[in-house]
């Protein structure tokens, strides 16, 4: 019996089916991947190498200024004229006193005094400093000093080598520094081994380069004098001050009318407040970028009898030093015309305090 194949159902395919074919991915082409680090390394070599020569111009403008600053080992044909100082006696190794002076520059004014008188002591281990701030008039008899106002210390030493000793301008000025340093250090107890004079006009520059400090201004100031060209108008309260006003907040004494006196010791006080301002804006990246022209006023306006390689040394030391790590201390006392009188308890707080800094 023949079958009807046109009814038997279609034959398989020999392939076998285990589920219902899925449709293939297509292939997607390889894209090469852009390495997005090497924009980002050329950015920041580029930053680097900017820095780098912003740094190695501050260094060759800061050794420039340190050699204005203190004295040279060497003359300019490299020989040595004064002996290195010894490693172990090093600021790196040893504490180290100081006494700061400022000098009335202006052209119109001033004179040989030196308003602002401050002893300072560093703690190469601590890395901390102790900074006493003496009135102007404060009677001090000591050391090779006749005996009379320490602001006029320096003058003395420097005109007696002038006049007496016949000495030319920039020994004099060695001079006048070693005198007024020995003498404050009898006054304390303590071996002030350099000192460092700046001109009030290099004061105004700083703080101009850093583009100016805030300060608390305590009381209204006014005063005019057209003889040395004084001319303070300050009020009262938290404000920013430029160079001019800083120093016009620091010396300020009284009104032209008597009123809104101030004393040595307030202004003590005002320039404990400035320098703080100074160094804590200095360690901002704002007063960071402003080194260069900080530099440079510094270099024009400070003059030390310290040598070369021992301040390059007093920076490397204490480079991070902040007004944190510095003690303020202000020499109190009582007025008796024409002298201050210094107290003996904030006397003896004052020595204490430095001489625990050089004893370490």
């Amino acid at each position: 019996m023949t079958s009807d194949k046109s009814s038997l159902p279609p034959r398989a395919s020999s392939r076998r089916i285990s589920g219902p074919d899925k449709p293939k991915k297509p292939v997607k082409k390889k894209k090469k991947k852009r390495n997005i680090l090497i924009p980002l390394f050329a950015t920041l070599f580029g930053l680097l190498l900017i820095l780098a020569v912003f740094l190695a111009h501050l260094a060759l403008k800061a050794n420039d200024a340190i050699n204005t600053i203190g004295i040279n080992e060497s003359n300019d044909l490299g020989e040595t004229v004064i002996t290195p100082v010894p490693k172990d006696e090093s600021v790196k190794e040893k504490p180290v006193a100081f006494l700061i002076m400022g000098l009335d520059s202006r052209h119109n004014g001033g004179g040989l005094n030196t308003d602002v008188m401050m002893v300072a002591a560093f703690d190469p281990d601590t890395k901390k400093a102790t900074f006493v701030t003496i009135p102007r008039d404060t009677y001090v008899k000591a050391g090779g000093y006749s005996g009379g106002k320490i602001n006029a210390a320096y003058a003395e030493f420097y005109m007696h080598a002038k006049n007496t000793d016949k000495m030319e301008k920039t020994a004099a000025e060695l001079a006048g520094k070693k005198g007024a340093r020995e003498t404050l250090g009898d006054y304390f107890g303590i071996d002030i081994k350099y000192a460092a004079m700046i001109n009030f006009s290099g004061f105004e520059e700083v703080i101009d380069a850093l583009g100016g400090v805030k300060v608390n201004v305590d009381m209204r100031m006014r005063y005019s004098d057209s003889a040395d060209g004084t001319n303070i108008d300050l009020q009262k309260g938290e404000q920013v001050l430029d160079g001019k006003n800083a120093l016009d907040f620091v010396r300020y004494r009284k009104s032209n009318d008597g009123t809104n006196m101030s004393s040595d010791f307030e202004r003590n006080e005002r320039q404990s407040q400035v320098l703080k301002a100074i160094l804590d804006k200095m360690m901002t990246l704002g007063g960071l970028t402003k080194l260069d022209d900080v530099i440079k006023a510094v270099g024009d306006n400070v003059s030390m009898d310290m040598q070369s390689s021992e301040i390059r040394n007093m920076l490397a030391k204490y480079k991070s030093l902040r007004s944190d790590d510095i003690t303020f201390m202000a020499l109190d006392g009582t007025w008796k015309s024409p002298y201050v009188y210094a107290d003996d308890d904030s006397l003896q707080a004052a020595r204490d305090a430095l001489q625990a800094i050089m004893a370490e």
